[in-house]
């Protein structure tokens, strides 16, 4: 599905009277985002149901889809810096929507998805200390003969349980569901993507590969084509990922073109890159 059909950013004339504005009122001495899309003569994008942003660092991916998710007022996890004429150039751009409207705009950034590590990894913490406790608690019990109170149920129950149950047993039981404890950094970023992506929606991705393997990276290739497909979910995606570069028909703006253009992933110097690499290797391979 897209809803979102193009955007337009500042040509050099809207920047020049932009620019101009601010040196008259002499407040600002940042000119960014200016300068950054006018010099690769860059201001219309025109969308598909995945559209990639591919470019190296300082190319102007996350800027370009902070300036499009702040133009749509997209809900955001991590706080944006901007610079002091952001708002002002943001102000300036232009979109176009369909006649449909999405559910929720949302773009969502690599930091989140650390952050919603970090979340986990606390959890996975706290979870490993109440371990600890319990497995202490069932020693004492069973082989040092801690008595029960026999007026207290909690007491008498873990009494009962430390003579009939397994260590491992005893303490699963008392955490009750202890899934996350066993899934890897992957599996949990992987399971982030599945609960933040739902139906009819626009996702605005930076750079989503980061903290996935090759492996999971393909499974969340697979993922985003199936929202897409089935689920009528549009994505505006930054990345250099050649697994995410592969997604099927995606449309694929190349940042670092002098003149940025459209191209086929297997055109993009980083994939060329990869493929050189591997293919000076094959007979490693045989």
């Amino acid at each position: 599905m897209i809803y979102l059909k193009e955007f337009t950013l500042l040509n050099e004339d809207n920047e020049h009277s932009l620019v101009f504005d601010i040196e008259k009122r002499r407040i600002f001495n940042s000119y960014y985002p200016v300068g950054i899309f006018s010099i690769k003569n860059f201001n219309k994008i025109i969308f598909d149901n995945i559209t990639i942003f591919y470019g190296g660092n300082g190319s102007g991916k996350s800027t370009l889809l902070n300036i499009i998710a702040e133009k749509l007022n997209s809900l955001r996890k991590s706080k944006l810096e901007k610079g002091a004429i952001f708002n002002s150039y943001v102000n300036m751009c232009k979109y176009e929507m369909s006649y449909e409207e999405p559910e929720e705009i949302k773009i969502i950034t690599s930091d989140d998805v650390f952050d919603y590590l970090l979340d986990i990894r606390s959890i996975n913490s706290n979870i490993n200390r109440r371990k600890e406790k319990l497995s202490k608690e069932y020693n004492e019990i069973k082989f040092n003969g801690k008595s029960a109170n026999f007026n207290d149920y909690e007491q008498i129950r873990d009494s009962y349980d430390s003579k009939h149950k397994t260590l491992s047993k005893f303490v699963r039981d008392r955490l009750g569901n202890n899934n996350i404890i066993e899934q890897s950094n992957g599996e949990s970023a992987l399971l982030f993507w599945e609960k933040e992506i739902q139906e009819n929606s626009i996702y605005i991705l930076d750079e989503p590969e980061n903290s996935l393997s090759a492996e999971n990276q393909i499974k969340l290739k697979k993922f985003i084509e199936d929202s897409a497909r089935f689920y009528n979910c549009q994505f505006i995606i930054s990345t250099h990922s050649p697994f995410l570069l592969n997604l099927n028909y995606a449309k694929i703006y190349d940042l670092d073109s002098q003149k940025v253009e459209v191209k086929k992933w297997n055109e993009l110097s980083n994939v060329k890159l990869y493929y050189n690499f591997f293919k000076e290797r094959e007979d490693e391979f045989k």
